[in-house]
């Protein structure tokens, strides 16, 4: 082969390489409040309305923010995002702005996105009549399967342990007397159609 046509063919495949990373998309974690869709996209945050267009940017660090979750009112942003080695959870105004940081944890090891069991501090719902998130941490467990859920406020007080022993994904009642939860978080694994003791069933704790 000439030496030409090796030229050719290595800006041909920096060319191909360009047009696929255009194209990629890979959104994750879209969440709603009815006039606007915010997801995860290269690990950014990204709002759209929901009627269609062209997706702003919400968020520009250079760590990932995902899992975001809109506040009851739709005005507010919780998200998990990993700042300076840390996931910790944070908020910012549905159209933008500077991120608060609301919790303080030790780094982990599972701090890392690609954790088999998914990072720590992954943020779950807002309940509905208070400013209080729930996250799921694994802070206290040697466990990487066990996670408790906690909640905190926007003001960033001390987060509480919500009073189950273990939790995943979770959903309040609109009076918030009552949650529906997974004992086991799976966002992560493999487990397509396990039906083994591992499987996940959905609870209902009365607080």
């Amino acid at each position: 082969m000439s030496y030409r046509n090796v030229i050719v063919l290595i800006l041909l495949g920096i060319f191909l390489s360009s047009v696929t990373a255009q194209e990629a998309r890979l959104l994750r974690f879209p969440t709603t409040n009815g006039k606007q869709i915010v997801f995860s996209y290269a690990g950014d945050l990204y709002t759209v309305p929901t009627s269609g267009g062209v997706a702003r940017q919400l968020t520009s660090h250079e760590g990932y923010e995902m899992f975001p979750r809109f506040s009851a009112d739709g005005s507010t942003i919780a998200f998990t995002g990993q700042y300076d080695g840390n996931t910790e959870v944070y908020t910012v105004g549905a159209e933008g702005g500077v991120p608060n940081r609301l919790t303080y944890t030790a780094t982990l090891n599972r701090d890392d996105i690609a954790d088999r069991m998914g990072p720590n501090n992954i943020v779950m719902p807002w309940k509905n009549t208070s400013d209080e998130i729930v996250f799921r941490s694994r802070k206290r467990s040697f466990n990487s399967f066990i996670g408790s859920l906690y909640s905190v406020n926007t003001a960033g007080e001390m987060p509480q342990q919500i009073e189950v022993p273990r939790g995943g994904f979770c959903s309040f009642s609109p009076d918030d007397s009552k949650m529906a939860y997974n004992r086991i978080f799976r966002e992560f694994r493999t487990w397509k159609r396990y039906r083994g003791g591992m499987a996940d069933d959905v609870w209902i704790y009365d607080f």
